[in-house]
């Protein structure tokens, strides 16, 4: 499969490609992207960042991982109830014992931040707008395949992604949240390093 590479766009890097296609659960998903049918939807974030950590540990594909997180954007749409129909059904198509899907309507994320994390935050314009704000610059990350090729869309580059660095990105998310996962991915994968939320150079 071809790379669409564009400035905002980067070329997706080889190493993180070959851990997708290890990635029993992303591949297929990613080759029968027809059948998600959701507007402006991208596999984001965790799963993703976790496919290339556990290429590097030399762990199994799946180890590690919560759940695949697809998000899309509709606006025009912004009930609990459809997002709640997209999410069984994308279980239904792609879901099993070692799989679980979180699907969310970025749209409508502002909606319901507050009740759940303490604070607001402005509505997303755009899906891109949301993965600009996930915690961490590794993380803020989405891939999905178009008809030329395999798109990607990292807000920060692969820098931090590549050489397993794990860095606050601060636009949204507070040290109480970055803490808690990091705490969690310390345990897990050994090899990654962590920057801490009061380092200066973050």
């Amino acid at each position: 499969m071809r790379i669409i590479s564009t400035d905002e766009n980067p070329e997706l890097p080889k190493e993180l490609e070959k851990a997708i296609a290890a990635n029993p659960v992303l591949s297929e998903v990613l080759a029968k992207w027809d059948d998600v049918q959701l507007p402006s939807c991208w596999v984001v974030a965790g799963a993703l960042v976790q496919a290339y950590w556990n290429e590097v540990h030399k762990f199994p594909p799946l180890y590690g991982v919560s759940d695949v997180d697809l998000i899309y954007f509709d606006p025009d749409d912004l009930t609990e109830e459809t997002e709640s129909h997209h999410s069984a059904r994308i279980a239904e198509l792609f879901g099993s014992e070692n799989a679980r899907f979180d699907v969310k309507n970025e749209a409508r994320v502002h909606l319901w931040y507050e009740s759940k994390f303490g604070y607001a935050i402005k509505p997303y314009t755009s899906s891109e707008s949301a993965i600009d704000t996930f915690p961490t610059t590794a993380g803020c990350l989405g891939v999905r395949p178009q008809q030329r090729g395999l798109e990607s869309y990292a807000s920060f580059g692969f820098h931090d992604l590549l050489n397993l660095i794990v860095r606050p990105n601060k636009r949204q998310v507070n040290e109480e949240i970055y803490v808690e996962k990091t705490s969690r991915w310390r345990e897990l994968w050994p090899l990654i390093k962590i920057v801490e939320w009061d380092d200066e150079s973050t």
